[in-house]
């Protein structure tokens, strides 16, 4: 069993690998408490611990799957420019607007293609607008799954009003 918060885990499930798949970041359901408690220290301290999990296993390869919200708000971004490499989430609005997820992911992914140019670890990342996927909890429906639910949901309500 790993745990993200938890590097000495992680260099033990990583002996042996030359590749490891980081997609873990939480998304919220609510208004948090503590931010830096619920959202920036499992995503930003998790992925440090995967980074350096991954050098102490000698792992040679790494995806962050991080998100479109790493990349996407940012209000003095070209409106006719694609989004690329140099296009990240403007940190100060995320935290004025108070959008955890997004400043998470931005400083994780940051930090993650930083750790890999300094330390020879080859750092990918993949920035998805959703991720669906089996669920690891069986207890209530994850954001992700409930949005997913939701659009359903409104398909078949629209489907019987026409």
């Amino acid at each position: 069993k790993a745990d993200v918060l938890d590097g000495g885990s992680l260099t033990a499930a990583f002996a042996g690998c030359e590749g490891v798949f980081h997609p873990a970041t939480p998304v919220p359901e609510e208004q948090m408490v503590d931010p830096e408690k619920e959202m920036m220290a499992p995503a930003v301290k998790g992925t440090r611990n995967v980074l350096e999990a991954c050098s102490a296993a000698g792992v040679q390869k790494l995806v962050v799957v991080s998100s479109i919200a790493a990349v996407f708000f940012n209000p003095s971004w070209p409106h006719d420019r694609p989004k690329d490499e140099t296009s990240w989430s403007d940190k100060k609005l995320c935290m004025e607007t108070e959008n955890w997820y997004s400043l998470a992911k931005t400083e994780g992914e940051e930090m993650a293609l930083e750790y890999g140019n300094k330390n020879g670890l080859h750092v990918v990342t993949v920035c998805p607008g959703i991720v669906f996927g089996p669920m690891l909890q069986t207890v209530q429906l994850n954001t992700t799954t409930k949005a997913l639910l939701y659009i359903i949901q409104v398909q078949e309500a629209m489907a019987l009003i026409q």
